[in-house]
């Protein structure tokens, strides 16, 4: 007869082995990133600034050489870039607007750097604007019908989208290449999506474009990830900052992959810390809050929360955080209406299938399930394949009766956890 002590040996013994099959293979290795997150110096910081300052020197000399305005503007744009500061987002919006009006609207290359401007604000109505303004010139005209559809993709115009799309066919062509990826992650062919980005990726490093080569690689990484590729995910990222050790993306990217997939939160937030030291995009507080918050530290979370809300309280954001505000607060017991209203605002700014998901989903925090449901059955469902949608739907659904419905939905919520995170991965299991 066994003794006590072999029983519970044994019993040690399987726990070890199930935690050992429970934990998720290790991708990343510390000593691939950390030189990146210890730099003293920003080299392209450095030489954006010295480029600014050159620019406005020149301007000073020659006050009536409208194009060196435009040389600042491209300037204030690159800063935004790095710092992530929206000071140099709304002094490039200055500066284009300037040389627009001294152009009376009517270079097409202006129109298009102010579009480019307004889209990085979310002013998506006012880049269709000045896109339609290029167009009627005809000047360089594939360049302008790219950009119109980029715009209209944003404002959820998919025939608009794939017409402007369909006139710069030629699979020679980078920025072709890169809009049919982000089509076919729209219509939910993820496959073909990294076909195309990865066909574009080989076209970059051909043509040896530093900037090309980032882009495609930070976007071929997401795509990989979304793939439950995270190995190849993790790979690109690091071949982004290989190019760049400032990319704030990248180091975004490799941070998700350790909370997310190694569940690391500890290191994942080093890393978002050494990012935000330099860094101060608004949304990366609520992704420390989102691993403060899987960690049971209640207060680290809502300080990342508060640091949030003061940075989007400049009225320099305008609209770009609208989205993020929407989720931020349908999770306040006190503030389900302000995200009702917000959503409502935001269809009005962007018409997507996802903002009207924000918009069922605020109705549903409200209680009202039937309008949530209707909203989902008319504006959502068969146009997004996004795993946040799903993930709403399949509550809404649950909230309205129809259980069977939202238990279908489960195994491609299963299948999306890297992308959902570690704690609306946990809500799965309870739909």
């Amino acid at each position: 007869m066994k003794t006590l002590k072999q029983y519970i040996g044994l019993f040690v013994c399987m726990l070890i082995i199930t935690s050992c099959e429970n934990q998720p293979e290790a991708i990343t290795e510390k000593s691939d990133y950390n030189n990146y997150l210890e730099l003293v110096e920003n080299d392209a910081l450095q030489k954006a600034e010295k480029d600014l300052l050159f620019w406005e020197n020149k301007l000073e000399k020659e006050p009536s050489q409208y194009p060196y305005v435009a040389k600042i503007a491209a300037s204030h744009s690159r800063l935004f870039t790095i710092t992530g500061k929206v000071e140099h987002l709304k002094l490039a919006e200055e500066n284009l607007k300037a040389v627009n009006e001294h152009t009376n609207y009517n270079n097409v290359g202006y129109l298009r750097s102010l579009s480019r401007n307004y889209i990085s604000q979310h002013r998506f109505r006012e880049a269709k604007e000045l896109l339609q303004k290029a167009k009627s010139n005809g000047e360089n005209i594939e360049a302008t019908y790219k950009m119109l559809f980029d715009v209209e993709l944003e404002l959820g115009d998919v025939a608009a989208a794939k017409t402007y799309l369909e006139r710069v066919k030629d699979f020679s062509d980078f920025d072709y290449l890169i809009r049919l990826s982000k089509w076919s992650d729209h219509q939910g062919d993820l496959d073909s999506a990294i076909k195309y980005m990865e066909k574009a990726t080989t076209m970059a490093e051909s043509a040896n474009i530093n900037s090309s080569k980032e882009w495609a690689y930070t976007n071929l990484a997401d795509f990989y990830g979304h793939a439950g590729k995270i190995k190849e995910s993790y790979t690109y990222y690091l071949k982004a900052l290989a190019i760049n050790p400032n990319d704030a993306y990248a180091k975004k990217g490799i941070a998700w992959i350790v909370y997310s997939y190694e569940r690391n939160p500890e290191e994942a937030t080093r890393i978002l810390n050494t990012l935000t030291q330099n860094y101060q995009v608004p949304d990366l507080y609520l992704l420390k809050a989102e691993i403060a918050d899987f960690m049971k530290n209640k207060q680290a979370k809502e300080g990342n929360i508060d640091m949030y809300l003061a940075l989007v309280s400049n009225e320099s954001y305008g609209d770009m955080y609208n989205a993020y505000n929407i989720e931020l607060f349908v999770d306040s017991e006190n503030q389900h209406e302000a995200a009702l209203q917000l959503a409502k605002k935001e269809i009005q700014n962007r018409p997507t299938a996802m903002s009207y998901d924000l918009l069922a989903w605020s109705y549903y925090k409200n209680g009202n399930v039937k309008k949530a449901l209707s909203i989902m059955e008319e504006f959502v469902i068969g146009n997004t394949f996004e795993p946040l949608a799903v993930y709403h739907l399949a509550l809404i659904y649950k909230a309205n009766g129809l259980t069977e419905k939202a238990q279908k939905l489960k195994p491609e919520l299963e299948s999306s956890s890297y992308e959902l995170g570690p704690i609306l991965s946990q809500e799965i299991s309870l739909i």
